[in-house]
Parts: C-alpha cells; sequence; structure tokens
C-alpha cells in the first residue's frame, strides 16, 4: 500500500514537470488583456458603481479564454498561425482586406501601449510626453536581440518568454500592493461584485461602461498572437522525434500540447489578466467611488487621484504598473505585427523592417498629436484607437471560428498508427491516411458558444460604437 502514494506523488510531479515547460505563451497571450487601454474604463467603472461591474470584468475574461482556446487549437493542429491560414485558405483580395483590418487594429492597440508607456516616463522621471513617445521604439530593439521564429529554437523563445514574464509579474505584484494600501471595510461587498448585477439594465451609463470592459479586454491583435505561440513546441516535438518539422505536425505531437497549453493559458488568464483588471476596478472603488472628478480621468487624472485619495506611494505603484505594462504590451503588438505581415502576404522583408515599420506607424501619429494638442490631444487618440479596435474585433474573429470548425482545416492523419498500405500507388497511400486520421473540428457546443461570443461582442460594439458617434458619453 506504501508503493501506492509514491506513485501518484510521483506522477503528480510528473505532471507538473511537464506543465512547467508550456509556461510563457499564456503569460505572452495575458499582456493583450491588461494593457493601459483598460485602465480608464475600468478606474471610471470603480467610480461611479463601486464593485457592482466586478462581474463583467469577469465574464470577459471568460469570452477571451474561449477565443484563446481556438487559437491555440489551430496553431497546434495546423501548425499555422491564424494569418497564415487565412493566406491558405482564402482568396487573396479577402487576404487582402483581412490584412488592412488587422493591420489597423495593431496600430490602435499600439497607440495605447505608446501613450500608456509615455505617461508613466513622464510620471516617474518627468520625461516630456513627446520624448516619452520616441523612446518608446528602443523596446522594438529588444524583440530583434530575442525574438526569431525562423529559428526553431527553445532556448532563444523561453527566453523571450522569460522575459516579457518579468514584466507581467512586476505589473501584477504593483497592482496586489495597491491592493494592500487601499481600505475596504465591507470584504463580502467585493465577492458580490462578481455575482450578476442587473444594475446594468437600469442604468444606461453603467451599460457603456460595461461595454467598454468588454470590448478592451478582447483585443483583435491577440487571436493572432495566441495561434502562433504555441507553434515553437509543437514543432520542437516532431523535430525531436523525427528528425525534422512537419508541414503539419504530428498527431502524437498534438497529443503532447494540446491540453497543457489548453491548461496554461487558462491559468494564466484567470491568475493575471483577471486579476490586474479586477484590481483596478477594485482600487477604483474603494478609493474613488463617488469622486466626480474620476469619472472622465484619463490616464494622468488616474495617477494624481490615486495620489491625492489614497497616497503619493499608490500614484508612483500606478505609474509603474502602467510603465511594466506598457512596455510588455507594446513588445508583443509588435510581435503581433510582424505574425500578421508575414502570414498574410509572406513578406520577404527582413524582420527588422517590419517590426521597425510597425510601431513608426504607431508612434509618428502619438508624436504629431502630442506636440499640437498636448495632454488633452493623447486621451482623445486614445479613446478613438478603442473605438477602432471595437470595430474590427468582430471582422478579424470571424475566420478564426470558420477555421476550427471546417472538417477540412482541422483534420490530422495519423501516419504513424496506419497499416502499411496494400499497394504503392499514390491513390493507396492516401486511403490509408484518411482511414487513420484524427478530426480535431470544434464539438457542437463548443461551436454555439463561439459564435454567440462572437455575435454578442460584434453586436454589443457596434451598438457602443454608435452611441459614440451619437454624442452618448461612452467609455471605451
Amino acid at each position: 500500500m506504501s508503493v501506492l502514494p509514491q506513485l501518484l506523488k510521483r506522477n503528480n510531479f510528473d505532471v507538473l514537470k511537464k506543465f512547467m515547460k508550456f509556461v510563457g505563451p499564456g503569460i505572452m497571450v495575458s499582456v493583450a488583456y491588461m494593457d493601459p487601454g483598460n485602465y480608464s474604463t475600468s478606474v471610471s467603472g470603480g467610480a461611479q458603481f463601486k464593485f457592482q461591474l466586478l462581474f463583467i470584468t469577469f465574464i470577459s475574461n471568460v469570452f477571451a479564454i474561449v477565443l484563446q482556446c481556438l487559437c491555440i487549437k489551430l496553431g497546434t493542429v495546423t501548425g499555422l498561425d491564424l494569418a497564415e491560414n487565412c493566406r491558405r485558405h482564402f482568396p487573396k483580395r479577402w487576404n487582402y482586406v483581412l490584412y488592412a483590418f488587422a493591420e489597423i487594429a495593431i496600430i490602435a492597440t499600439d497607440l495605447a501601449e505608446v501613450i500608456g508607456t509615455a505617461v508613466a516616463l513622464n510620471i516617474l522621471f518627468h520625461i516630456p510626453l513627446v520624448w516619452g513617445v520616441l523612446l518608446t521604439i528602443f523596446d522594438v530593439l529588444l524583440i530583434l536581440l530575442f525574438y526569431r521564429p525562423d529559428e526553431h529554437s527553445m532556448k532563444r523563445v523561453r527566453a523571450f518568454e522569460i522575459f516579457v514574464g518579468i514584466l507581467v509579474g512586476a505589473t501584477v505584484i504593483c497592482f496586489a500592493v495597491e491592493l494592500f494600501k487601499i481600505s475596504v471595510p465591507h470584504k463580502l461587498e467585493v465577492f458580490k461584485g462578481f455575482i450578476p448585477n442587473p444594475i446594468i439594465f437600469k442604468e444606461q451609463q453603467a451599460m457603456y461602461i460595461s461595454l467598454g470592459i468588454l470590448g478592451a479586454t478582447v483585443m483583435p491583435h491577440s487571436l493572432f498572437l495566441g495561434s502562433s505561440l504555441v507553434k515553437p513546441r509543437v514543432f520542437d516535438y516532431d523535430l525531436k522525434k523525427y528528425g525534422q518539422i512537419r508541414e503539419q505536425p504530428s498527431v502524437s505531437a498534438i497529443k503532447y500540447t494540446l491540453k497543457f497549453s489548453y491548461a496554461e493559458l487558462i491559468v494564466s488568464l484567470f491568475f493575471i489578466a483577471t486579476f490586474v483588471n479586477a484590481a483596478i476596478l477594485i482600487v477604483a472603488g474603494a478609493t474613488l467611488y463617488g469622486q466626480p472628478d474620476a469619472e472622465d480621468a484619463d490616464l494622468l487624472s488616474i495617477y494624481q487621484l490615486l495620489s491625492q485619495y489614497v497616497s503619493p506611494a499608490a500614484g508612483l505603484i500606478f505609474a509603474l504598473a502602467m510603465l511594466f505594462s506598457g512596455q510588455s504590451a507594446g513588445v508583443i503588438c509588435t510581435m503581433a505585427g510582424q505574425i500578421v505581415s508575414e502570414g498574410f502576404l509572406e513578406w520577404s522583408f527582413e524582420p527588422w523592417i517590419t517590426r521597425l515599420v510597425t510601431r513608426l506607424i504607431a508612434i509618428v501619429p502619438c508624436f504629431l498629436v502630442t506636440i499640437f494638442l498636448g495632454e488633452k490631444g493623447v486621451s482623445t487618440i486614445l479613446n478613438l484607437s478603442q473605438v477602432v479596435l471595437s470595430l474590427i474585433l468582430p471582422i478579424v474573429s470571424a475566420p478564426l471560428i470558420y477555421f476550427t470548425m471546417n472538417r477540412k482545416v482541422m483534420t490530422v492523419a495519423d501516419v504513424d498508427s496506419a497499416p502499411p498500405s496494400a499497394g504503392t500507388s499514390e491513390e493507396s497511400r492516401l486511403l490509408a491516411k484518411r482511414s487513420e486520421s484524427v478530426d480535431y473540428t470544434n464539438s457542437t457546443l463548443l461551436t454555439v458558444s463561439s459564435f454567440l461570443i462572437w455575435l454578442t461582442i460584434g453586436s454589443l460594439n457596434c451598438y457602443l460604437v454608435f452611441s459614440y458617434l451619437m454624442g452618448a458619453d461612452v467609455h471605451f
């Protein structure tokens, strides 16, 4: 009997050891859901409705997890990311249109990272916003040193994941410290915030802020990113087992990686993205609730409010969190720009040119707005970027759902387990492969759930943008 506990302990250790090999992609994806673009919306939600909108934060992360699981499945099963699958299966005209929307989304996302980093540098080091915007170009150099997806080296991939993980960890620590610095007399009130609340149907402003939180959480570029980050581990498995990287990953490689990739993603999003987004709202609800000047606060105003109503240290910690999240999100966004350009267009340019151009396109409008309009203009362009993201998300997420429910795309021939073919003709070999194929298409439940999430996010985002254009006081 004493052997059984030891065996279970050893098996659990082996599972944990294997799981640790997969830690990284989920952390990098979680960066897309906690960038500076989310901060003003969450602060406004806490300032106006205290903890009552926490359940929206939770639901939006559940939506993100479902879509990212589809990304993992697509990248693992096909060995191609979302952009590469679009290039392979769609006509050229469609690809050019989708590429244009994806590139606009990346530029709009990058605007938030550039602004967040520039504001943080201004607060922490008194660097003028104009110079802060220019300094954000240096994170591209970090990507040039570490991230080279054409080299199938897990050491380089792991080094890059650790670098981003350090920035993410620093962001999480900052918000954990913020939570310790605030006082919440009735702790149960916070937990009740995660229970669905009818307030969003009673007050229009609560509805607007809820939709803003939902729209700011699921970012278009994260779909391309999530489907690409899983590929190195699948390739590494086939390279070690077969001595080569196959056009489509082997069934054994898919079985080895898929479940652990799912687990790592879910753990990362729940313990990082959900925590950070909830922490922002909790801090705002505990300290800024009822303060009229907090309802429309921009990034700099949030720092000033926290310094005034909590302590100067709380304001500085927020600025540090914004710097770390802005830098990590900027790196990830530039990386997504390369994935999109190479995936859709199969550009022959050097990777550093693609990354540099992507970042410069985002920096130039920020730079001009900062010079001519100052801080107010920066807030306006940040709000505008969130409008663009809300409109583009349904367009770039539709192909993801289509591919993962398409049997032709998601079926893999299990060559290892196929019996020897009776003949030598190509036809007999194909028949043998078909007879041993594995179907990874979505279940009916997952397909329906994914479509409903897509329809919900798309409809609500369109409603939010329409309300904004009609002059409503909308928070993105």
